[in-house]
């Protein structure tokens, strides 16, 4: 599992194309590790992953998040897709290859980070991605993700975390080339009736690598962390 990019808050490791379970337990692993360094000084924040899931449906705890699956498990079968619960927030949603998932294992506790501005730096860090590939992009009030600015407004990113112990898990997942089909198996995030988009479709077909884009989303999550803790430091309110 290769270093990234390297950096003393927080290291970036691509994972490449690795199955759902097998990267939550990487994410347990690094978790484990982020909470035993919280008191030693000079550690990194945490660490960040980088990987693309194969075709995959989750579903998380919430009540009446199983009944947004709209396919039997022999259509799942047939279109070759896998179904796993999920201790993360938010409802159902799908990954698979070309959608970018990030999941950053920080201590928000070191960096004096509440769960509604984690958030809220989460949108802003793809929204600031996809500026600079022109792609208009923003949030939405009713909604937590990252969503075009066209009539209807189409989802672009999904977001959904967990905290233990003020490390966080999980995170967000960027349709880069994804295969639109596979979110119709799905009430995507449990809103009905809200399209979902790609990266590849608002470019009109000029998405950008998955390797440029791993590059880019893991420069824009270090040079927050910075940002963050120099603002910290010079005795100013912090940006989320």
């Amino acid at each position: 599992m290769p270093l990234l990019t390297d950096h003393p808050l927080l290291p970036a490791r691509d994972l490449g194309v690795i199955e759902y379970a097998r990267a939550f337990a990487e994410q347990q692993r690094v978790h484990a590790r982020v909470l035993a360094d919280r008191d030693t000084p000079g550690t990194p924040l945490g660490e960040l992953l980088l990987l693309e899931h194969p075709a995959v449906i989750t579903v998380s705890n919430r009540a009446g998040a199983a009944d947004h699956l709209l396919a039997s498990e022999e259509l799942l079968a047939q279109q070759g897709v896998a179904l796993h619960t999920t201790d993360r927030g938010g409802d159902i949603t799908y990954h698979g290859p070309g959608q970018l998932v990030a999941y950053p294992i920080l201590d928000l506790n070191r960096l004096n980070l509440g769960l509604h501005d984690y958030m809220r730096a989460l949108e802003q860090i793809v929204i600031d991605c996809c500026a600079a590939l022109s792609v208009p992009a923003q949030r939405d009030t009713e909604a937590t993700g990252v969503w075009t600015t066209t009539d209807p407004r189409a989802k672009l990113c999904a977001m959904g975390i967990r905290v233990r112990r003020w490390v966080s898990m999980h995170g967000l997942a960027l349709n880069n080339t994804t295969n639109l089909d596979h979110f119709n198996l799905i009430v995507p995030c449990g809103l009905a009736g809200r399209p979902v988009s790609t990266l590849d479709v608002e470019t009109g077909g000029n998405a950008p690598s998955m390797d440029a884009l791993k590059s880019d989303v893991a420069h824009r999550f270090q040079s927050w962390i910075t940002a963050r803790l120099e603002s910290r430091n010079a005795g100013e309110a912090p940006a989320p």
